[in-house]
């Protein structure tokens, strides 16, 4: 198997905290993509965790009198003002916050509800679908209302810079895409991973997908996590210690083969190798292992290098035992794409 590794889901955030002479207000921290150049560069990889709320609810700036609620629109803002005046201390970060309302304000609709930004992407992202895609694609989008005949189960990672349908042109219905933490596979249980395991249930044996493509990608989080923690018991998060550890077999070989090497070019090797303990954990499966046999079913692995712009390939070959198990013989195919 090919080996390698992943550095980035963006899983790091940062908070700061301003503080005045008469008050404190703790801010919304902001995500922070990290990025892991190459295999012969190391910059230090963000910090993952941190000891401290990753949401917080923010304090308020001012606290509204009861009054202000009774008053037009005009009078509110003079009203505010008129507070204002009366806190000195707070004028120069209070007076940036009333220009932001103000404008908030004036942006109000029809309804009198303010607009939402991220709520009118998502209106305009839709509409634009509709018109360019949807209705100029009458006989697809009218072949995929009667049901779903994908060739391909992905496994890809959640973060949001590596969409599979995105990079790999798939058209709508051609793919069906699971996303995770690091895109990882887990080995066969039915209570633990119920939620994967139903999802490689229903792509093998209802949707009888041909291939299974687990897509590991450059400057992953989830696995700088993976070679980051301790796993000595103590977690320091609620779902990601033990959610990667099932990349541990990963860890394990990287440490043993680059040891000496920094932590980001050990991340590297980690984020191909764990596509590869991914690929192993598929055989868990019965029913893959049952279409790896009859040759209806084929896995292969893949790396996204965001960073150079390539994409990687990989294919194992299979064969039957004399205990009529599936095993894994060698790596037969690998194609790098520029």
């Amino acid at each position: 198997m090919s080996t390698a590794s992943i550095n980035g889901c963006c899983l790091t955030s940062s908070s700061s905290t301003t503080t005045t002479s008469s008050f404190s207000a703790r801010r919304r921290p902001t995500l922070r993509p990290s990025v892991v150049a190459s295999l012969n560069s190391s910059p230090s990889p963000p910090t993952l965790i941190q000891d401290r709320p990753v949401f917080a609810a923010p304090i308020p700036l001012l606290t509204p009198r009861e009054e202000m609620g009774n008053k037009s629109y005009d009078e509110a803002i003079e009203a505010l003002k008129k507070l204002l005046s009366e806190k000195g201390e707070l004028k120069a970060e209070a007076a940036a916050r009333v220009d932001q309302i103000t404008a908030e304000l004036n942006t109000a609709s029809a309804d009198g509800k303010p607009s939402d930004s991220s709520v009118e992407r998502l209106k305009e992202g839709f509409v634009y679908f509709k018109k360019e895609k949807y209705e100029k694609n009458p006989a697809l989008y009218g072949e995929l209302a009667k049901g779903q005949s994908p060739k391909y189960m992905i496994v890809a990672c959640s973060d949001s810079r590596v969409c599979p349908s995105h990079v790999l042109d798939m058209q709508p219905g051609e793919a069906f895409v699971v996303r995770n933490v690091a895109n990882m596979v887990p080995p066969y249980d039915q209570i633990k991973y119920a939620g994967i395991g139903s999802a490689i249930e229903y792509a093998v044996l209802h949707l009888k997908v041909q291939e299974i493509v687990v897509i590991g990608h450059s400057a992953c989080g989830g696995i700088k996590g993976l070679m980051s923690f301790p796993f000595d018991g103590n977690n320091s998060t609620d779902f990601i210690e033990d959610w990667v550890k099932i990349g541990i077999p990963a860890k394990t070989k990287v440490l043993a083969e680059h040891g000496g090497e920094p932590l980001g070019v050990q991340c590297t090797h980690c984020e191909k190798e764990a596509v590869n303990v991914s690929l192993g954990n598929l055989l868990s499966y019965p029913f893959v292992r049952d279409g790896l046999v009859k040759k209806t079913l084929g896995i292969k692995g893949g790396y996204y290098d965001f960073v150079k712009g390539s994409f990687e390939l990989w294919s194992l070959q299979f064969q039957l035992s004399s205990s009529l198990s599936v095993k894994d013989v060698a790596t037969i195919l690998h194609w790098k794409l520029y």
